[in-house]
């Protein structure tokens, strides 16, 4: 059996989101995926069993470098306006200098691999998140709406943002490029929907 290479596994890797993010899932074939990286299709099958395994693997690594991201120097038991700060500004940063892992977790969030990702991955992300949201809600910084709910006013304004930024121009197709006064209007204004109205 041939040595594993971790600079060679690297590359087939990179190549392998560049390509999805390019052409999709139906788009990414092992001998196209071996000419971009440079080596031969056997040398693929070293590292992975076939393509689906190529996939879930890179995709687990892929969400597990995210959520590390997200949670730097986050704390779930931070008041949720600051919680909710770190967590927008570390995402921003992650996908400001990762732009092909954004397109690609996009794109994996909305194909089968999703699910088989998710029951496989280990990590304790899902619970950190739950222990910070509810705590929020007891402390009634926030109020208790369906999870797909908060998921799409916490976060997907920040993620459009991003899109902009990366696409570099913005809805009516001017340049766009994004600083942190325009994160802060935009969280200013989700805090202030997911804020409890005071009786």
């Amino acid at each position: 059996m041939r040595p594993r290479d971790a600079d060679k596994e690297r590359i087939i890797k990179t190549k392998a989101i560049e390509l999805i993010v390019k052409d999709g899932f139906d788009g990414l074939s092992m001998h196209k995926l071996a000419k971009a990286a440079g080596v031969s299709p056997a040398t693929i099958y070293i590292y992975f069993k076939d393509r689906d395994d190529l996939i879930i693997q890179v995709g687990m690594e892929e969400e597990l470098k995210m959520f590390d991201a997200t949670l730097k120097g986050f704390d779930p038991n931070m008041p949720f306006e600051e919680g909710m700060r770190v967590q927008w500004m570390n995402r921003a940063h992650y996908f400001l200098e990762n732009p092909n892992q954004m397109h690609f977790m996009e794109q994996l969030k909305h194909s089968p691999y999703h699910h088989q990702i998710g029951v496989r991955i280990k990590s304790n992300f899902s619970n950190i998140m739950s222990q910070f949201v509810h705590r929020a809600i007891d402390n009634k910084e926030l109020i208790q709406l369906p999870i797909e709910v908060f998921w799409a006013i916490s976060f997907a304004p920040l993620y459009q943002l991003v899109k902009f930024h990366i696409n570099k121009k913005g809805i009516s197709g001017s340049p766009f490029v994004l600083e942190d006064q325009s994160i802060d209007l935009a969280l200013t204004i989700v805090l202030k929907g997911l804020k409890p109205t005071i009786q």
